[in-house]
């Protein structure tokens, strides 16, 4: 329970199918940044693990007559940190919440209920676990196309589907608040988070700064031919697709097309400079017995395919690589591949499985 409507929800929902529910709320350990006086930046925070979170969901646990508890997990979400800034300072565009779902949600999570005896875990996440007709278990789209949430899942071990539960899913979000609403939870009118949770303000280039001790970052913005056209403070403000922020003028819109972090060089071109036809992955994670695609990823399964959280999903062909890869190529040009994100593929509504960019 994150504190908000989704899984305050979810818990309700679990408890009228007649689930004996815990509710369960993550404590990262992060400072939190301290508001100064008229500062409305902290009322402003749409993060999911705050002091004022945990307090909403203690709250909607009061409300539904569950039990409440807070687990540390101070530890675990610091090694989500430091792949967080390894990746931008390596020039790649991480995904957090994918790692911390892979890891903590249904990785750590997991070995909680193992240890108490609960024989599934369940969150608030617009996405769907359907049961097949052959026994097996399939991560879909959620039906709020809108709200979608399963890109951030694809990390899930495939054995561990039919331990998981995910009752929202089944809904539109509109539905999800009115739930709440009847019920009298005070979170029916709480915003959806939409930032990092350590790191409330967004600023990522300044928390980075400071989790690194190396001082000059600065370095050149140059063209897709070499010349030189400013500078810039670090590779961390930058991402492969980025239009705004360049503080440059030119007769077009430029973009940044390639970060060469080594050199601390951002490269920009025009939007033509960013389509890609195609893609590499690492450490891929299927959540389909390949053995019974036709055909295989080894010799080419078609999917579509979405190279970030909010991006549309791409017709493309995906073939197996060795050492755990996959090769995607695109039907039609793709803009703003960027290494660090996920490329996740679809067949129908469908989570096929994905891996993580390498180029």
């Amino acid at each position: 329970m994150s504190g908000g409507v989704d899984s305050s929800v979810a818990a309700w929902l679990l408890r009228q199918q007649g689930y004996e529910v815990v509710g369960l709320f993550m404590r990262h350990g992060q400072e939190e940044p301290t508001a100064c006086p008229g500062d409305r930046s902290a009322s402003r925070k749409r993060g999911c693990c705050s002091a004022a979170d945990a307090a909403d969901a203690r709250r909607a646990a009061d409300v539904l007559g569950i039990p409440f508890y807070a687990v540390n997990f101070q530890n675990e979400f610091e090694r989500i940190v430091d792949y967080f800034v390894a990746e931008y300072t390596a020039g790649r565009t991480p995904n957090p919440c994918i790692v911390c779902n892979t890891w903590l949600k249904f990785g750590k999570l997991v070995e909680y209920a193992d240890a108490v005896g609960a024989e599934f875990v369940a969150t608030g996440h617009h996405a769907r676990i359907v049961r097949l007709p052959d026994g097996g278990t399939a991560l879909c789209r959620g039906c709020d196309t809108a709200k979608d949430q399963s890109y951030v899942l694809f990390g899930i071990q495939r054995q561990l589907l039919p331990r998981i539960l995910l009752p929202v899913g089944e809904y539109r979000k509109e539905e999800i608040r009115r739930m709440a609403e009847k019920l009298g939870l005070a979170v029916a009118g709480k915003r959806d988070s939409q930032e990092i949770c350590f790191v409330p303000d967004q600023d990522h280039a300044r928390f980075i700064r400071q989790r690194c001790a190396e001082g000059d970052r600065s370095g050149e913005i140059v063209t897709t031919d070499g010349a030189v056209v400013g500078r810039h403070a670090g590779v961390e403000q930058f991402t492969v697709g980025q239009r705004q922020g360049l503080r440059l003028a030119f007769g077009e819109p430029r973009y940044v097309v390639r970060i060469d972090a080594d050199a601390r060089r951002v490269v920009i071109g025009t939007r033509e400079d960013l389509a890609k036809r195609e893609l590499t992955a690492s450490g891929a994670n299927w959540l389909v017995d390949l053995e019974q695609e036709s055909p295989r990823p080894a010799h080419g399964i078609r999917a579509e395919v979405k190279i970030r959280y909010r991006s549309q999903p791409a017709g493309a062909s995906v073939y197996g690589l060795p050492g755990g890869r996959l090769r995607v190529l695109f039907d039609a040009p793709c803009y703003g591949v960027a290494p660090g994100q996920a490329a996740v593929c679809y067949l129908g509504q469908r989570l096929l499985g994905g891996g993580w960019i390498e180029s």
